[in-house]
């Protein structure tokens, strides 16, 4: 299977049209406030392809605001980037697909991932931070050989044009690899999209 990608952090709807042109298999939409590429308030959904599927991004948000969301703006998944328990996850699976954020270092303990393995239909693995949100940093992806588990997971976190054959390195090492996340290495400005850079990407990517 191909790597996936996904383009996360955007909020400007000629932007997002002109990333959704290029056909990556999913954009992000931030809905956390205290994110700096958060949607905001008035935020109305662009119209791009079916084929791009819609991410909604929440961090630790009352479940029926989570669904509000996806309802209002025809979210595809939601990700989940706080501390949301196995519970959480399992009443808002009844509506909506998920990708957990796990925050990772040399400590993560890859068997909490167990429980919420029912409810859960991808992972994101990204930099262990004490903020929630992206750090724009990477982690030792090494730590990676450590997860056993058969839920496909995207990587996030500081990856840049640079990284696409690290990337499929991983994947030749970890075939569950699902897919590359995308965002603050590809800006030109806060939630503003180089177009350029990540046309490149995606075609080296599954090239």
């Amino acid at each position: 299977m191909k790597l996936k990608l996904k383009v996360c952090g955007m909020k400007y709807p000629g932007n997002v049209r002109d990333v959704a042109r290029l056909a990556p298999d999913y954009i992000g939409f931030i809905f956390y406030e205290r994110s700096r590429r958060f949607v905001g308030d008035e935020f109305e959904m662009p119209k791009i392809p079916l084929t791009v599927k819609k991410i909604g991004v929440f961090v630790n948000a009352e479940a029926g605001n989570v669904l509000r969301k996806v309802k209002m703006h025809k979210l595809d998944l939601v990700q989940l980037h706080g501390l949301e328990t196995a519970e959480y996850c399992e009443k808002v699976s009844k509506s909506v697909k998920i990708i957990k954020s796990f925050g990772i270092d040399e400590e993560f303990d890859f068997s909490v991932l167990k429980k919420y393995d029912e409810f859960c239909d991808y992972y994101l693995f990204d930099a262990k931070s004490k903020e929630f949100g992206g750090t724009g940093t990477q982690f030792d992806w090494k730590i990676l050989k450590k997860y056993k588990g058969k839920k496909p997971f995207f990587i996030s976190g500081g990856i840049g044009p640079e990284d696409v054959e690290k990337i499929k390195q991983l994947k030749s090492q970890i075939p569950i690899l699902y897919g590359a996340d995308v965002n603050s290495k590809f800006e030109t400005e806060i939630a503003l999209k180089d177009i350029n850079k990540i046309e490149q990407f995606k075609d080296e990517l599954s090239g």
